[in-house]
């Protein structure tokens, strides 16, 4: 019999987000036994990070958020900002820190998780469920048999696809001598940076005061930069197009998000599921995971107090991933100047219509009518180029 009903595996945003809905009893529910496998500090723990969604009202992990605000703006190339006010919505920014003290404490309260820190070997299905193989902080090894595993840890490679750009981004987390910043105003996209020659880049801007924020470069390409590289566009950025005067970088943090039309497997074995980045919840056009990643860990956990089987759902519809599809080939084929899209939908769609769209959260006719405000026949062509376009790996 297995020793726990499931593993989850990886501390990161999705395993905490599991192990913080299954924590506890819920009165008519099952209650599960879960172990939380984090890994020990060092290469295999990620760095700091910072998540951002929007969601209306109070939210589950409110008493993490670092910042939130009521307007978003997007900044073309030349010319005034476009955007406005997303009530009754707000955009949320949560440090990594922030989020796993705040569950920590309520894991330390709960009865029926535990944490076991340790380095995952190997996971296996058996008969039964499935065995992970861990490797303890002391060098000794054991295995954890479970009814079912949650495997949160990046894969080794990407799924084959049409299309596999990168968002990759550097960012400063700075403090300026002079009031430099709106603090209600999210800078989501500035397409004042140089475009590289495939993609696009944008500045992105979060304040959290007057004189902070984080200040970022961001691309959508095939490649990442070298350090020196992310350094210079980000340097150009604050002081070319913000002009930010003086200021002191009180932290950086650097990431690369895959945006691919490739099929990310969410069940692995019998008993062995991804989930969170791992099991696709980032929405390919965007990046974004954290919403996406509440919305699958929610239903995985309320299959396992229900007793039902717990397969981890796309968090994204059919429909949604159809359309980054057919954006990413648009992007990456050059069939589209992305800062003019990206301009123009938030030039003509309001902004909280807007961000819902990207949550996959509109209807069929609110997606066609926004459809029709991108460069129809461009994006049409590139449709059909899915049709032909092989699947290859990523290289």
């Amino acid at each position: 019999m297995p020793e726990t009903d499931v593993v989850v595996v990886g501390a990161g945003a999705a395993g905490l987000s599991l192990a913080h809905r299954l924590a506890g009893r819920v009165p008519g529910a099952r209650t599960p036994s879960v172990v939380l496998v984090d890994a020990p500090p060092g290469p295999l723990r990620p760095p700091p990070r910072t998540w951002c969604f929007w969601e209306e009202g109070r939210g589950r992990f409110d008493a993490a958020v670092r910042a939130d605000w009521g307007r978003v703006r997007v900044r073309p190339p030349a010319g005034g900002p476009l955007g406005g006010d997303i009530a009754p919505m707000r955009y949320k920014m949560i440090r990594s820190d922030d989020f796993a003290f705040l569950v920590s404490q309520h894991l330390a309260d709960s009865p029926n998780v535990r944490r076991l820190e340790a380095t995952v070997e190997t996971v296996e299905d058996v008969e039964d469920g499935a065995r992970v193989h861990v490797k303890d902080t002391d060098g000794g090894t054991r295995t954890l048999h479970a009814r079912w595993v949650f495997d949160s840890r990046p894969p080794g490679s990407l799924p084959a696809a049409r299309t596999t750009l990168l968002q990759h981004f550097h960012g400063w987390f700075v403090r300026t001598a002079r009031p430099a910043f709106d603090p209600g105003t999210v800078d989501l996209m500035d397409f004042r940076t140089a475009q590289p020659g495939r993609g696009l880049s944008f500045g992105y801007v979060l304040p959290l005061g007057s004189h902070t924020a984080l200040v970022e470069y961001t691309e959508f390409s095939p490649r990442t930069l070298t350090e020196s590289g992310y350094e210079s566009a980000v340097r150009q950025y604050a002081d070319e197009v913000l002009q930010l005067g003086e200021l002191r970088v009180l932290s950086t943090e650097t990431g690369v998000i895959p945006m691919t039309d490739g099929a990310v497997p969410r069940r692995v074995g019998a008993s062995v599921f991804r989930i969170g980045a791992a099991g696709g919840a980032t929405r390919p056009a965007t990046g974004y995971t954290f919403a996406g990643l509440q919305r699958q860990t929610r239903a995985v956990a309320a299959a396992l107090r229900r007793g039902r089987r717990p397969v981890p759902p796309d968090p994204h519809s059919a429909r949604s991933r159809a359309m980054d599809a057919v954006l990413l080939r648009a992007l990456d084929g050059g069939r589209v100047d992305g800062p003019a899209l990206f301009c123009r939908l938030f030039g003509q769609v309001p902004p909280g219509r807007l961000l819902r769209f990207l949550d996959g959260r509109t209807r069929l006719h609110e997606d066609l009518s926004i459809g029709l405000h991108t460069p129809v026949g461009p994006m049409l062509r590139s449709a059909l180029d899915l049709f032909r376009l092989p699947r290859r790996p990523f290289d």
